[in-house]
């Protein structure tokens, strides 16, 4: 009974067990419908509500780029107020009054302006993208867009501050202008003209004084320059400052040259044909080129580089190329080219050779200055006018003894006198083998001939010399020859010969030897000697009657014979005085020994015939009439023989030197035309 109890109880909770499923599994059935319902609600919300959730990040993200703009914005309100300060502060303030305030305030300006252009490029950047943002979406404020595009612009306007400050007009353009108003201030203010004909010769300490007059470089002028060369080489305008600096120097180059005397470089070719004054202008020229490079343009280079010394080297010399040109250079060159292009003679070489020394004189100071790029032009002209007198001089050096053999059909002087051309090639071998001469001459014969691939010999020029000196005999012993009076060709000798024996302890006579000076007085003393006695030894002979004839032995020498010998002795000596009154022995001492030998060969003979005959006429009126020349008035004429003229006046042997020069320049002209 009871096992049914329990089975019956078990059947009623299964039963009641499967009904609570049934009505679980019904209601389960009606909540999925529900759910599914939902569901579909759900999917249809969110796709409605997906469009506000994206505009919603949209806003979020914009909000960084607000926040971005409205930072910048606080940060470019301070630069403009730091602008607007410095603005004020360069309107009212000068740079006369306080240069380095006002470079300062330029700077900051420049990089507040800077600043403020970098400041406004962002924000205008962030700024767009929010408007082009905003202006898309339809729930935005149309006032708030409004405000938006309002600062975009503000924004934009600042953004363009520099660059309208930097225009004509704008106001760091006009504080640039006032920087380069002031550098040229400066610079004219401490350039003073140096007064360059106060310097007679070149001295140390020159350039010292030249610096100091033309532009006293203390730190604090310095310091004033270099600020202003700072700040427009940073903004461009370096090119204007090197202008200003050349104007400004270069017109103090040019009032310092007006205090010398440049005329003779304009002076056409035709009047440096004068040799008197080529000469005088080669010297002048030579001391006015050295002042110019050496002192000159030596402190313009110098303090060129101290003002620009924080700029490149090449800029410099380019500005230091256009003052070199500003001070005349190029006109210097030209004159040495046309004291080169002259026609040729003796004179020309000794020009060239001056014009040489000076040039190499300058090399070094030259290379110096003239090195760069920049100054191509005056090493060019210099280079060519170095060339035209290497080529030049060497030409006339290597013609002289062609020159002198050329000289060889000319006609001797008349009075036996040293000639011209023999005085003339002596004195010109003298100055050749100086020391004013030969070191040039030798180093320009060296470049000569290292430019036609040659070597230079030593001795060269000792060689050359020499047989200059070689065809001066050789003419002289053809025009000896020419004489009809062979007496006049043994004075002619004699005097020639002398002239080489004065040659002694002379460069030429030094470098001809002892040997051939000897030689020379030997050659001397034979043509006096075989002077005196072809042309005076005859006139003795007509006084001298017998071995003894003070008193006369024998009445054969009667007093007749003795008045016909005394008129015949006084024929033979007016003859031989008039011939030789005309004749020249040119050295003074020779000619006082000459006269001196015919005295004492002559006189006392004369005296004694004359006391003779005196007191063999003794109370005959013929006495006087016969005895024509007392012996003191003889021996006065036999000593007032050989004179040279005498000239009139400094001016006429000014004009006689002159002359002569001319006229010996123009015979070699022509030998070497025939070359």
């Amino acid at each position: 009974m009871e096992n049914k109890e329990n089975l019956e109880a078990a059947r009623k909770c299964l039963t009641t067990s499967l009904e609570t499923s049934s009505a679980i599994a019904a209601a389960l059935d009606e909540s999925g419908s529900r759910l599914e319902l939902l569901n579909q609600r759900y999917l249809s919300l969110e796709a409605s509500l997906r469009p506000i959730s994206m505009q919603k990040c949209s806003f979020v993200n914009i909000e960084d780029s607000i926040d971005s703009v409205l930072c910048s914005a606080v940060a470019l309100l301070k630069v403009l107020d730091c602008v607007h300060q410095l603005e004020h502060s360069l309107l009212t303030t000068d740079p006369t009054s306080d240069l380095n305030t006002y470079v300062s305030d330029t700077k900051k300006l420049e990089e507040a302006l800077r600043l403020l252009t970098d400041n406004c490029r962002l924000a205008v950047s962030w700024l767009r993208d929010v408007y082009e943002f905003l202006q898309d979406k339809a729930i935005t404020n149309e006032l708030y867009l409004l405000n938006v595009k309002k600062s975009l612009r503000i924004l934009q306007e600042l953004q363009v501050k520099e660059e309208g400050a930097r225009l004509d007009g704008g106001l760091l353009c006009t504080a640039f202008d006032k920087l380069e108003i002031e550098f040229h201030r400066l610079l004219t203010a401490n350039s003073v003209p140096f007064p360059l004909v106060s310097l007679t010769s070149p001295h140390t300490g020159h350039e010292a004084s030249i610096a100091k007059h033309n532009l006293p470089l203390t730190s604090s002028l310095t310091g004033k320059l270099h600020s202003i060369i700072e700040r427009l080489n940073a903004n461009g305008r370096l090119d204007k400052c090197h202008s200003i600096y050349v104007e400004v120097r270069g017109i103090n180059v040019r009032r310092s040259l007006k205090t010398l005397d440049l005329s003779y470089l304009d002076i056409p070719t035709t009047k440096l044909e004068a040799v008197h004054c080529i000469e005088s202008y080669i010297d002048q020229w030579g001391f006015h080129l050295e002042l110019v490079v050496k002192q000159l343009l030596g402190i313009e280079c110098r303090l060129f580089t101290l003002v620009f010394e924080k700029i490149g080297p090449e800029a410099c010399m380019e500005c230091f190329a256009k003052i070199a040109i500003e001070s005349g250079i190029l006109s210097f060159i030209r004159f040495g080219r046309i004291v080169t292009e002259r026609k040729n003679d003796p004179f020309k070489l000794l020009n060239l050779l001056s014009i040489f020394r000076v040039l190499n004189d300058l090399r070094l100071k030259f290379n110096q200055l003239f090195s760069a790029k920049a100054c191509k032009e005056i090493r060019t002209v210099t280079e060519d006018l170095i060339k035209k007198v290497v080529n030049g001089a060497s030409e006339i050096f290597w013609q002289l003894p062609a020159q002198v053999k050329l000289q060889r059909p000319t006609s001797p002087p008349p009075d036996g006198s040293v000639p011209r051309l023999v005085s003339f090639v002596t004195d010109y071998c003298n100055q050749l083998l100086g020391d004013a001469y030969r070191p040039h001459l030798t180093l320009v014969l060296e470049i000569h001939l290292s430019w036609r691939k040659e070597a230079y010999e030593e001795g060269i020029v000792l060689c050359q010399i020499y047989n200059t000196i070689k065809e001066v005999a050789v003419n002289l012993d053809a025009w000896s020859k020419a004489y009809e009076d062979i007496t006049l060709s043994y004075l002619f000798m004699m005097n020639n010969h002398c002239h080489f024996c004065n040659l002694r302890a002379t460069v030429l006579g030094n470098m001809m030897g002892d040997s051939w000076l000897r030689a020379h007085e030997q050659y001397r003393d034979y043509y006096a000697a075989l002077y005196l006695r072809n042309s005076w030894g005859k006139l003795l002979s007509i006084l001298v009657v017998q071995k003894n004839i003070f008193p006369p032995s024998s009445a054969s020498v009667t007093c007749q014979d003795l008045a016909k010998r005394l008129n015949a002795f006084n024929l033979a000596f007016e003859e031989r005085y008039k011939k030789q009154s005309n004749w020249v022995i040119s050295d003074e001492i020779l000619r006082e020994n000459v006269c001196k030998h015919l005295a004492e060969g002559i006189i006392p003979i004369y005296r004694a015939y004359v006391k003779n005959y005196c007191l063999s006429t003794e109370n005959d009126a013929k006495v006087n009439k016969l005895m024509k020349y007392s012996a003191q008035s003889l021996e006065n004429k036999i000593r007032s023989l050989f004179q040279t003229k005498q000239k009139k006046g400094s001016s006429i042997k000014q004009a006689d030197l002159i002359s002569k020069i001319k006229d010996l320049s123009h015979q070699f002209r022509l030998t070497l035309a025939l070359l």
